[in-house]
Formats: C-alpha cells, sequence, structure tokens
C-alpha cells in the first residue's frame, strides 16, 4: 500500500486505520513491494473460502504527486491511495501515469473533492475507486481491498449521482447502438447486466446458478472483448448502449 496525501495527519490516520484492520491477518499481503494483483487475487479467493483476509501493508509514503509515481514504480504496491490535490502532479496525473506506464498497480482517490467532475476525471484517468475522506473506516479497507483485486469502487451516493448523468446523456432508445455489445455471447450481456446492477460476483454466481470462479473467467471475457479496464467502465458502457436502463 502506498499512501499519497499532503497532509502528514491524514496520511498518520489512514495508516492507523489499514493497520487496525490489516494487522491481525496473515493470509497474504496487500501492498507488498512487487506483490501484483494476481497475488492479491489469490488471497482473496482465500478470503472468500473462509480463510483470512491479506493482511494490508503501508510500504511507503509522500505528499508529493512526482514523487508518487517514482515511489510505484519502485515499490509497485498493490494499491496507491491518493488525494486529489497535491504538489506537481494531482492525484489524477498519478492515476493517469500510473495506468498509462502499464504499472500493477490499482488507484484508489480518496478525497473531499467529490463533484461530478472530479469522479469522471479519476474515472478517466485510470482510478479503481473513489471515496470521500469522511466514509467509516470499514468502507475504506473494504474498498482498499476489492480495488487492490481488481475490483471498482466508488462511494454509493456519487455512484447515484454519476448514474443519472450518463441517463441524462443517453441516446433515445431507438437511436441507441448496441454493436458494441456484439462480441459477447448471451451469458456475457447476462454478467455486464448485473454488473451495470452493481452486483458483486458472488452474487451473480448466485442469480446465474454457476461457480464464482466461472463468473470471474466472464467478467474477464467481458472487459477483454470490450476492451474495457475495469468494472467501472463496463457499468457505463451497459447504460451507454442502452442494455440496462436506470430504474431497471
Amino acid at each position: 500500500m502506498l499512501l499519497v496525501d499532503p497532509a502528514p495527519m491524514h496520511r498518520s490516520g489512514l495508516r492507523m486505520v489499514l493497520a487496525a484492520a490489516g494487522g491481525a491477518s496473515r493470509a497474504g499481503t496487500i501492498g507488498s513491494a512487487g506483490g501484483g494483483p494476481g497475488g492479491a487475487a489469490g488471497h482473496a479467493d482465500d478470503a472468500a473460502g473462509g480463510a483470512a483476509a491479506p493482511e494490508i501493508v503501508v510500504v511507503g509514503e509522500t505528499g508529493d504527486g512526482a514523487e508518487a509515481v517514482e515511489l510505484a514504480r519502485r515499490l509497485l504496491p498493490d494499491v496507491l491511495i491518493t488525494e486529489i490535490a497535491l504538489p506537481r502532479l494531482d492525484g489524477h496525473a498519478v492515476a493517469r501515469a500510473v495506468s498509462q506506464g502499464g504499472l500493477p498497480v490499482r488507484v484508489l482517490i480518496l478525497t473531499d473533492h467529490d463533484s461530478d467532475e472530479e469522479v469522471l476525471a479519476a474515472i478517466t484517468a485510470g482510478a479503481g475507486g473513489f471515496l470521500r475522506k469522511d466514509a467509516p473506516a470499514h468502507e475504506v479497507t473494504a474498498a482498499v481491498r476489492a480495488v487492490a483485486v481488481g475490483g471498482a469502487v466508488i462511494t454509493p451516493m456519487v455512484l447515484a449521482r454519476i448514474l443519472a448523468r450518463v441517463a441524462e446523456a443517453l441516446p433515445a432508445p431507438e437511436t441507441t447502438t448496441t454493436s458494441k455489445l456484439d462480441a459477447l455471447t448471451d451469458r456475457e450481456r447476462e454478467v455486464l447486466v448485473h454488473l451495470a446492477r452493481g452486483h458483486s460476483n458472488a452474487e451473480i454466481a448466485g442469480a446465474l446458478l454457476v461457480s464464482e470462479t466461472t463468473i470471474k473467467t466472464h467478467v474477464g471475457h467481458v472487459l477483454t472483448k470490450l476492451r474495457l479496464r475495469d468494472r467501472t467502465q463496463a457499468v457505463v458502457l451497459a447504460y451507454e448502449t442502452g442494455l440496462v436502463k436506470p430504474g431497471s
């Protein structure tokens, strides 16, 4: 875990929250240098099966955006948690540098700046999660674990605003093109619908009466075929194409 915030007190408080959540676990490590998302995903599967959740370890911290990118390249933490307002490079630029650099590092934005523009900019830049700083400690640690294994997390109230905005921008149903979805099988479309409704892999597996491993495979195929980076982009595309409509 790499912490990036210009306020030392904020970094200290976040470090304490993460230490309290992860210190008692021994199943694995989120945040260890060179750990990589693949290893974290394996530990998450163990946790789902009843073993302890991966330990959360802070491997570095900084209050500077440019230094954050350098530390990300050198330490390769599973997750980089960053504020938006930073010296030299802001949080969006940090997320963009990590994403475009092909680093096996996921970015979680933790900020008080939650305007629609900030959220959309974060998603576009490649962030895998967006939370307000006033989120409860358990939501922060849950978001860290979810982002570490490739999930996407957005504060519920913020997500509701964003989806409403996406809905307003959608074309009329009769003019909506679904050609982007032609590459998907019927089952993959079903999975995409569930993703757009915010369902977890476990919930989708239960609804479709298949294993969670099968769902993970389908999700991977959906992202690959549609050339999407993560689940957040999949949700947006599902609404843009009219596959899922607001309130459905």
